[in-house]
């Protein structure tokens, strides 16, 4: 069973993050929120030099039991510590912790369905040198949710790949391109005519004649990350930078499922994220009330909670609740067990709790929480990715449901 109670290790390593997000994350979100597209480049060398790109996503699932100092055999707890890392950190702002450089969902794809030596290659640059980004390309202008409708194409010719297609909302694209010697995992089909099974992802490094990064979008929330827009034309890449079996038949167990596998890992920091967002609205909150004179009687009877009561105490719930999902999903991954349906799980139940939490703490709190002058709109407007990226809301329960009733997408889509 799970253990629902941190470590000590995990408390220190939690309140040291608290530290950095209040100390140094606070006092700049205001201002790379209005300057959208200025790097906070100091702030990125520090976390750097800190993490050493070591990625904020944890590592995957676990397939051996890992040792401990005193020499006893216990299971690996990197990714439920990434969990409470990232809560921290977005409960800082969400997007200066987008913006740490670090392999990101690029070196999750790898990560997922990477060989040994494309591990090594691919991610041991992020130990050392200047700042780096990793990203990863699935959406088009042509399609969203289903990612089966991958148009963009790889084509083999001698020792490379010709990818040709554009890819847009890519989280990172621009400086894992463009400002760092980092890379792109690019969704491509080397047969259109195979469906799912034809779809492959594609390493692209950086400085990849025939990519061009074609846009950096303005977004209502997140602003302090970059969302690219990258156009392939013509890109040859080497042949042994497709992750997992290139061939369309036969066994794919590292193609298209390998590179969907991606999102078991990367669904449960995304509902980090959002919880940290959220928790930052209830206690913010939470002070304001208590400044007030507002009290929150937990010991009375429903029928004598005031309304605003009762409000504040569904906030806390509905984030409790995402928590604990997202804590059962990574605790799974370190444990080597499947969790594609705890992963859409918690991330479907956070995105729409931080949404919810956030518009409610805002109204509480009326016109001061609609003013620009504190964080509070802002966290509203941060919250609402997190009910849309990596799997939208209405996707992310589509899956719970096929994983319950045991049900192939042809049968509920």
């Amino acid at each position: 069973m799970i253990d629902f109670e941190m470590s000590e290790d995990m408390k220190g390593m939690r309140d040291m993050i608290n530290q950095v997000a209040e100390g140094t994350m606070r006092p700049i979100s205001r201002q790379y929120d209005e300057e959208e597209h200025t790097d906070p480049v100091d702030w990125q060398k520090m976390m750097w030099d800190v993490s050493k790109g070591t990625s904020v996503f944890g590592g995957g699932p676990q397939d051996k039991k890992e040792r401990s100092g005193n020499g006893s055999s216990k299971p690996s707890e990197r990714n439920v510590g990434a969990t409470v890392t990232i809560e921290e950190l977005s409960w800082g702002d969400a997007g200066l912790y987008l913006s740490i450089p670090n392999p990101g969902l690029g070196g999750a794809a790898v990560s997922a369905a990477g060989t040994p030596d494309q591990k090594k290659r691919f991610l041991e640059r992020f130990g050392s040198g200047e700042p780096k980004w990793a990203a990863m390309a699935i959406t088009e202008p042509g399609f969203g949710s289903d990612s089966a409708a991958v148009a963009t194409t790889a084509v083999r010719d001698g020792d490379h790949w010709v990818l040709n297609g554009t890819k847009i909302f890519c989280t990172s694209g621009h400086r894992a391109l463009e400002k760092s010697e980092g890379f792109v995992v690019v969704w491509a089909t080397v047969d259109k005519s195979a469906g799912r099974a034809g779809i492959k992802a594609f390493v692209v490094d950086h400085g990849t004649p025939g990519v061009t990064v074609t846009k950096v979008e303005d977004k209502l929330g997140i602003r302090c990350s970059d969302t690219a827009a990258i156009v392939l034309e013509d890109a040859r890449i080497p042949l042994d930078n497709v992750l997992g079996d290139p061939e369309v038949k036969g066994p794919d167990k590292k193609g298209f499922k390998g590179a969907m596998a991606t999102f078991d890992a990367t669904r449960p920091a995304v509902a980090a994220s959002a919880i940290g967002i959220g928790r930052a609205a209830v206690d913010f909150v939470r002070d304001e009330l208590a400044k007030a004179g507002v009290e929150i009687h937990y010991d009375r009877p429903v029928m004598k909670q005031s309304a605003l009561e009762r409000d504040f105490m569904e906030m806390e719930a509905n984030l409790q609740a995402a928590r604990l999902l997202t804590w059962r999903a990574a605790w799974m991954m370190d444990r080597g067990m499947q969790n594609n349906l705890e992963a859409s799980m918690c991330k479907s139940k956070a995105g729409l709790a931080v949404t919810q939490v956030t518009q409610k703490a805002v109204e509480i709190l009326g016109p001061l929480g609609y003013s620009r002058k504190i964080l509070l709109e802002k966290w509203m407007r941060d919250a609402k990715i997190n009910d849309i990226f990596e799997g939208t809301q209405q996707i992310n329960l589509l899956i719970v449901a096929r994983r319950i009733l045991d049900y192939s997408s042809k049968e509920l889509n």
